[in-house]
């Protein structure tokens, strides 16, 4: 399925790509990406926006993982550029990389925190390997950001030791430690019962508000879709299929969307079926 001609200035940015813009930081063109003889993305544009919360929808196995992946470096293309603040990442050479991956933070599905550190210990890890602070100011960043997350007094539990959402916001204090400019989110409510739902999507906005950091968020559940992004994009057959403020997502009258969200329970408001907001 082709894009709509109409709707490529929601896609992308309609400044040069090369070049750093105040909108846009992260910037995709002309991305295709193959295992073996799987063609997982085609050509595929995308802009992500700066300090906004951008979540990427699409069916279970459409590539949204992959694509992300491609935005610092993890994954290379088969074709394609990606510019983050107007640097072309795939120019790097492995030094240079290293400290452009320093702009990202990555909060994992399950937390993908080592059951055998304690939580203080986890928090401490990228900073012990990536920077020469001194043990008391490591101890003095870890305190900073998991009091910002409410989890005060956590610092010598182990990972066993905490509730699912508990987990999820040591991941993210973890992944805030280096200061990141951009945080991605690979479905961060898996698993996770409504309350516990909830609270951690308030977490994701106020990481990017008190953080002013720009997030990029991969997810399933649709009532959390609905609270956090101010964007969403659709994967959908290798290409983003539309992409935009939430608000015109919800309404789009793209046949593919359209079935997508109303499958998920989302009315043309962008509220779920049963009054859930």
């Amino acid at each position: 399925m082709e894009t709509n001609p109409a709707r490529a200035s929601e896609i992308i940015g309609l400044s040069p790509p090369d070049q750093p813009d105040p909108r846009w930081q992260v910037r995709v063109r002309g991305l295709s990406k193959s295992f073996g003889p799987n063609l997982v993305l085609d050509n595929l544009d995308l802009d992500i926006e700066r300090g906004k919360v951008n979540v990427i929808l699409g069916a279970s196995g459409a590539g949204k993982s992959v694509l992300i992946k491609h935005f610092m470096c993890l994954l290379r293309p088969d074709k394609g550029h990606i510019w983050v603040d107007g640097t072309d990442v795939l120019s790097l050479n492995t030094q240079d990389l290293s400290k452009f991956r320093r702009k990202f933070g990555l909060v994992f599905q399950f937390s993908a925190l080592f059951d055998a550190l304690t939580v203080e210990e986890n928090c401490a890890f990228p900073l012990r390997e990536h920077t020469k602070k001194t043990k008391a100011e490591i101890k003095d960043i870890v305190a900073d950001r998991l009091g910002s997350l409410g989890l005060q007094g956590t610092q010598k539990k182990y990972p066993g030791e905490l509730s699912g959402g508990m987990r999820k916001r040591v991941g993210l204090a973890r992944a805030l430690v280096l200061e990141p400019e951009i945080l991605m989110y690979d479905e961060p409510t898996t698993g996770l019962d409504p309350l516990a739902t909830r609270n951690v999507d308030e977490m994701i906005l106020d990481a990017c508000q008190r953080y002013k950091v720009t997030s990029v968020v991969i997810s399933h559940d649709m009532a959390s879709v609905f609270r956090i992004a101010d964007r969403i994009a659709m994967l959908n057959n290798r290409k983003i299929l539309e992409a935009g403020p939430a608000e015109v997502i919800a309404q789009s009258t793209d046949p593919f969307v359209y079935e997508f969200l109303r499958a998920s329970g989302v009315s043309a408001i962008g509220k779920l079926a049963g009054g859930v907001t």
